[in-house]
């Protein structure tokens, strides 16, 4: 059942707050580009951007053509704002890294 971690209340200076999100992102068009490592470096951007903003990833999965998360937020920074910032950085990241997905895709994410 996961981490002991994973089901703690959270608290800050106003609120306390247990507030998880499962968050499905796919690729524009739903293309299979998340492989030959762009899903790797896509975990690890994900990872990396949460943990920026104090959020916490429980679970993530990537497939070729999209990813699951659940992650965990503080409901006043909001969910909005972090799934805007994950798309953002990973967008950037993998289509600097991986040029073939410049050619695939015009942008990275779908709405």
């Amino acid at each position: 059942m996961g981490s002991n971690n994973e089901h703690q209340f959270k608290s800050d200076r106003n609120v306390i707050f247990f507030c998880k999100y499962h968050v499905v992102g796919c690729p524009k068009y739903r293309r299979k580009v998340l492989i030959k490592g762009a899903d790797e470096r896509l975990k690890e951007s994900i990872r990396q951007t949460a943990q920026e903003f104090q959020a916490a990833v429980i679970e993530l999965e990537i497939m070729p053509e999209h990813v699951h998360f659940l992650i965990g937020v503080d409901p006043q920074f909001g969910i909005h704002r972090l799934v805007r910032y994950l798309k953002g950085r990973s967008s950037r990241l993998l289509r600097q890294e991986f040029s073939w997905l410049c050619s695939h895709l015009p942008s990275m994410w779908s709405n």
